[in-house]
């Protein structure tokens, strides 16, 4: 794995644990092993004090945010701290975030390529079928080629809605995960602009291309959310409108 930025999440299953430190001593030790080897940088650090078999995790939930935010990766320090259920690590793998254990790290490539080998399969299979029923209709005497839908503009005009809403989607799931450190910005007496130099200081990605954020990126980030948007006073500070 290449060198990057990692937030790191620990696990304990009992409250006596977390107060002694048993196991969770020897998880910090192999993350610490892990960022030494791997040159990494370490962004942040949650720890869950639930069963192994509990998906609901707060604290996993917010270090997967952080994750997003800053584009790392999750690192744990046994790949059996996460989850001994499937679910679990499918919505880990739905979170959008990667991650890899400090004792198993081609555990993760090894789970993408799986996944991946099986959609594969499966586009496929769709792909013979597909041509088999082609191949059906084409035997029955059927005109094969493209068909001119009499609603065609009504189809065109749907599919650009729906593509529009899937990219406000997208950017408003963005802006959720930035809005604590973006509010925290605005509530500190920070204006747009100064939080726009903030973001790319901290390295966390723009929308769209590039790596410098612009304040049009923060206000747009304020009213997908429906927050406050600071605007600029005459000392130069940023106060809430």
């Amino acid at each position: 794995m290449k060198a990057g930025r990692f937030v790191a999440y620990y696990r304990v299953s009992t409250d006596t644990q977390a107060r002694s430190g048993l196991g969770l001593e020897a998880q910090h030790e192999a993350v610490r092993r892990f960022l030494v080897e791997e040159s990494g940088d370490l962004i942040a650090e949650f720890t869950d004090i639930e069963s192994g078999r509990v998906a609901d995790r707060p604290q996993l939930a917010e270090a997967l945010r952080v994750c997003r935010v800053y584009r790392a990766a999750l690192v744990i320090a046994k790949l059996d701290r996460l989850a001994r259920n499937v679910a679990l690590i499918t919505k880990l793998m739905d979170s959008g975030a990667d991650f890899v254990a400090a004792d198993m790290p081609l555990a993760n490539r090894f789970t993408i390529h799986f996944l991946a080998a099986v959609a594969e399969y499966e586009l496929k299979l769709m792909s013979e079928r597909s041509k088999a029923a082609a191949a059906i209709r084409k035997s029955r005497g059927a005109k094969m080629g493209g068909i001119v839908r009499p609603d065609f503009q009504t189809y065109l005009v749907g599919g650009t809605a729906a593509s529009h809403a899937a990219r406000r989607e997208r950017a408003l799931a963005r802006a959720k995960d930035l809005s604590p450190l973006i509010c925290d910005l605005r509530d500190a007496g920070r204006s747009v602009h100064g939080i726009a130099v903030d973001l790319t200081l901290r390295r966390i990605e723009p929308p769209g291309k590039g790596r410098i954020w612009y304040p049009a990126a923060v206000r747009a980030a304020f009213a997908l959310l429906g927050e406050i948007t600071p605007v600029p006073q005459p000392n130069g500070r940023g106060v809430r409108r």
